[in-house]
């Protein structure tokens, strides 16, 4: 855009051009005490939206979105809850919840919903914890997870993941002190792609207290297809310390509309509805939740069409040389250390913005059969490599102290 000639007052006076600038409220200091952990509180970062080259195709593979457009009979849903949008949200969620238990074949008294499984995660962490409590989690996970913690004044121990980028459910439970309250398990974990097996949490839950919360968060859980990876619901049935976290943002393809539920049992699940924002679920979320559960074999034969995707350019990174994790998400983990930043730039240069962890790796999202042959493309010219050892090089306090960076 041409700049201003010098003449011209807006370039002269920053208050011409931006009226904020010459209000005193815009610049006056703080005087309001705010709390002293969001000094040391880590950003979110989101995935950047598409972007590419002039005359190169762009594609966002940074969100770990589902790249199918909402149904038609979610579309009408959703325009015929806009005609009431002068009413406030059924707080309740209650055809949801008697539609989604039927589904899950659960009592709807074991049902809590929220803004997205990551405000569902909030409900459990402020319904568990006080100030000065710990939770317990795999690094990396999911970016939220201390973010989380630490608002609700808790302190978060992370534990490094191996180096094919799976939890150490034994680190873990040996990680677990008398002020641990909750320990989040993510499986398949965002963002290194394995999904947690049946032994191996059979064995952490018989050493884990029964007064701590168990959050097996399953975001991803319809695209699984490892057939050792456990099963949620079954073991949810078997540990009444149990909590699972999903969402319809994933497979569902309801990202913008953000409506994500807790499974607990009925004391935990009462109290992570007082834990919730009253009226937080919109009505078009609720009702497009519904016409999704309703449209479910369409919505599965996405889902597969997805996981096929993942499937052959799986094989075809092997076939390159590459040795990653196993993937049973909509993304795949590129494991690359100090070479992440590389790779990230060469996939935005052929119009694929993907999501670069720092110096730990990078995480594509399966999009498009397009973007998907774009991105084998890029993996083929960058050339095969791994990092070996302990993918979350850094502890808790380094990734905190950087305020979330990397």
């Amino acid at each position: 855009m041409e700049q201003p000639a010098p003449s011209d007052p807006a370039a002269s006076d920053p208050a011409a051009s931006d009226p904020a600038a010459s209000d005193p409220a815009a610049s006056d200091p703080p005087t309001a005490r705010l709390r002293p952990v969001l000094a040391r509180l880590p950003d979110y970062t989101p995935g950047r939206p598409a972007a590419a080259p002039a005359g190169v195709a762009a594609y966002k593979l940074s969100s770990n979105e589902n790249p199918y457009g909402p149904l038609p009979s979610v579309l009408a849903a959703v325009a015929d809850a806009a005609t009431q949008l002068n009413r406030y949200p059924d707080m309740s969620v209650s055809v949801l919840t008697q539609r989604l238990a039927q589904a899950l074949g659960v009592p709807p008294q074991c049902l809590a919903f929220g803004t997205g499984s990551v405000a569902v995660l909030a409900q459990v962490v402020a319904a568990a914890c006080d100030s000065g409590d710990e939770v317990v989690f795999a690094w990396r996970s999911f970016e939220a997870y201390p973010i989380v913690t630490r608002l609700a004044g808790a302190e978060p121990v992370m534990v490094g993941l191996d180096e094919r980028g799976r939890h150490r459910l034994d680190a873990m439970a040996a990680a677990i002190t008398e002020r641990t309250r909750v320990v989040l398990v993510c499986t398949p974990n965002n963002p290194t792609g394995p999904a947690v097996h049946r032994d191996e949490l059979r064995r952490f839950l018989d050493r884990c207290p029964d007064e701590i919360l168990v959050v097996l968060d399953e975001a991803y859980v319809e695209f699984v297809r490892d057939p050792e990876a456990v099963a949620g619901l079954d073991v949810w049935r078997e540990h009444p310390n149990v909590v699972l976290l999903r969402t319809f943002s994933k497979a569902y393809g309801l990202a913008g509309l953000r409506v994500g539920y807790a499974v607990a049992h009925p004391s935990v699940a009462a109290a992570l509805r007082k834990t919730a924002t009253p009226f937080g679920v919109s009505s078009l979320a609720q009702a497009a939740a519904v016409a999704s559960l309703d449209a479910v074999q369409e919505l599965q034969e996405r889902v597969a069409a997805i996981v096929a995707e993942r499937e052959r350019v799986a094989v075809a990174l092997a076939d390159q040389g590459w040795t990653l994790p196993r993937s049973d998400a909509n993304f795949v983990w590129f494991p690359l250390g100090p070479e992440s930043g590389r790779f990230a730039a060469a996939c935005e240069a052929a119009g694929l913005v993907v999501r670069r962890y720092g110096d730990d790796g990078v995480r594509v999202t399966i999009g498009e059969p397009a973007a998907n042959a774009a991105l084998v493309e890029v993996a083929e010219r960058f050339g095969p490599c791994l990092v070996r050892g302990d993918p979350a090089r850094h502890t808790a306090s380094e990734y905190l102290e950087r305020g979330g960076r990397g």
